[in-house]
């Protein structure tokens, strides 16, 4: 499953992804990993949470931010959730493809059975209409 908070610069995106992944690491029954450009959030972050700073990966293409997802799902079994937040960023999507990067972290968390929640920087009306029924959260 894919889940978006969308909204803004500014908005908020981030406080509602920080609130949501503590919430859910005291009933996770497995890992959860944390994704973000920089180690800003690091003590905000649950210390269960492994946060990961993917500016340290060098990604080059949205195709390599999926290979490196799928490298961090291979290497914990018990992964089941992954937070990601300024996913636009992170993730190098250009806004004519949005959707179809989406839809190839869909079918990960189909396959690999992790569920991800992603925060965009953009309005709910900017969005593609296929994904508008992944909102969670319109800020």
């Amino acid at each position: 499953m894919v889940e978006l908070i969308v909204g803004n610069k500014g908005k908020g995106k981030t406080k509602h992804l920080l609130d949501k992944v503590n919430a859910q690491v005291q009933s996770a029954a497995g890992s959860i990993v944390y994704l973000d450009k920089s180690t800003k959030h690091m003590y905000e972050v649950n210390n269960k949470v492994r946060l990961i700073d993917v500016s340290a990966f060098e990604i080059g293409s949205s195709d390599e931010f999926i290979g490196l997802i799928k490298g961090i799902i291979s290497q914990d079994h018990d992964l089941q959730q992954m937070y990601l937040d300024s996913f636009l960023k992170i993730a190098l999507v250009e806004d004519d493809c949005i959707a179809d990067v989406i839809a190839k972290l869909e079918k990960v968390s189909e396959v690999y059975h992790v569920d991800f929640v992603l925060s965009v920087g953009k309005n709910e009306e900017e969005l593609p209409e296929e994904l508008k029924s992944k909102i969670i959260v319109s800020l």
